[in-house]
């Protein structure tokens, strides 16, 4: 289920996909926190979901957007302004300023793709007494790891979390994969515990607030498929085999009992997404017209067919911001960049200002939410992002201090 919305030469892309969890969304004040897997039992699920028979969901996966041919100018000046004094929250490992220059772009380890999915539907393996869950159209977008207590949190884009076309609040199968390729997973996958966004954008769409933070748990590295490369069964208490669903037990997946024994699929843990990745700083209510860098997976091809990008690898952007206008997504303090980016996969892509070449580290500034051609040529150059301010900083506040932990094993 996807939507384009079209604004002027821009394109954003809110494509959202239904989700089951049935937890209602907590708000306070302009923020609003929804749980994503709140046991470690659901968490648990959805990582194997995505690591099952080698990966396949992962690999299946498309990029989150559509392309759209843009066929008009627009891009309103005017743009945003601080609401309060500008402030920083410097990046994992890097609290003490320091000072390097270099020639070349050193990619960020802290970025990603963030997978979800349109649920699943039970596929058999042929010749074997096995199955597996395969994903309804699994999507991909952006996202980054981002400073926060227990070094658990990623930034993306809003629409890269919540279902604003069918109002069933969160994506499904919410995972964050950083250095994703081709299947690989090399510091492991995270699945998202709770999403923070703005309460203008959750109610109202407001494109001035398309950015969410997501508390991840620690990262799992394994399958149950029988290879036994990451994991194995290990023996558990009663009382820990109890909290498995039936059908697993039933059908001896995942987890099954031998005499007075008890035995589940142990994940490896890879543990926490900052310890392994390290993670961005934030930048609010900053000076409009800093240079900033773009990270990101863009995929697709530029209106006039042309593919420029296939998404596979993490790809980089450099200019200056400015400030725009787009009263289609109810836009009226975003600011763009100068950048070939097509639409595909960069939503969610970090905007990084400040950054270090030598110690792949800066301050997050902004987020991808849609994509320009402003001269008409039939070629994207301009992304477009919401501009952080203090209700940007507000809902990272919420979202910074929350602990997730473990869930190798869920207890």
């Amino acid at each position: 289920m996807k939507r384009t919305l079209a604004f002027g030469g821009m394109v954003a892309t809110a494509g959202l996909l239904a989700a089951g969890l049935a937890a209602p969304a907590q708000a306070a004040g302009d923020v609003v926190g929804t749980p994503l897997a709140n046991t470690g039992i659901a968490a648990y699920e959805i990582a194997n979901f995505w690591l099952t028979e080698k990966a396949a969901n992962l690999v299946a996966a498309t990029p989150y957007d559509v392309e759209t041919k843009i066929v008009a100018k627009h891009i309103s000046t005017g743009g945003p302004a601080p609401d309060s004094k500008p402030g920083v929250v410097p990046a994992i490992g890097d609290e003490k300023k320091t000072a390097a220059k270099s020639k070349n772009v050193n990619l960020p380890k802290t970025t990603g793709k963030v997978f979800f999915s349109d649920g699943y539907e039970w596929v058999h393996v042929p010749g074997t007494n096995r199955g597996y869950r395969k994903a309804k159209n699994p999507h991909w977008c952006t996202a980054t790891s981002v400073q926060s207590q227990y070094r658990n949190l990623v930034a993306t884009a809003g629409s890269c979390v919540y279902d604003t076309v069918g109002n069933k609040s969160t994506m499904e199968n919410w995972v964050f994969v950083p250095g994703y390729y081709q299947g690989k997973t090399p510091w492991g996958i995270y699945v998202g515990k709770q999403a923070f966004t703005h309460y203008d954008f959750d109610v109202y769409e407001d494109g001035d607030r398309d950015y969410a933070f997501v508390t991840v748990y620690n990262g799992v590295k394994g399958t149950h498929d029988g290879t036994g490369v990451y994991g194995e069964y290990k023996e558990v208490s009663k009382e820990v085999y109890d909290n498995f669903p039936r059908h697993w037990k039933e059908k001896k997946y995942i987890c099954y009992q031998e005499g007075t024994k008890y035995y589940v699929w142990a994940f490896v843990d890879a543990g926490r997404l900052g310890d392994n990745v390290g993670g961005q700083g934030l930048a609010y209510n900053q000076k409009v017209g800093k240079p900033v860098f773009v990270f990101g997976y863009p995929s697709g091809s530029h209106p006039d067919g042309n593919y420029a990008y296939s998404g596979q690898t993490l790809k980089w952007s450099y200019g200056k911001t400015f400030a725009a206008t787009a009263s289609a997504i109810k836009a009226e303090e975003i600011i763009g960049v100068k950048s070939s980016f097509t639409g595909e996969g960069a939503l969610g892509s970090a905007w990084l200002v400040g950054y270090k070449n030598n110690r792949r580290l800066g301050y997050l500034n902004g987020v991808t939410i849609g994509v320009s051609d402003t001269d008409s040529n039939n070629r994207y150059d301009t992304s477009i992002s919401p501009y952080f301010d203090g209700e940007t900083y507000g809902v990272y506040s919420a979202a910074k201090n929350l602990w997730s932990g473990s869930i190798a094993v869920p207890y």
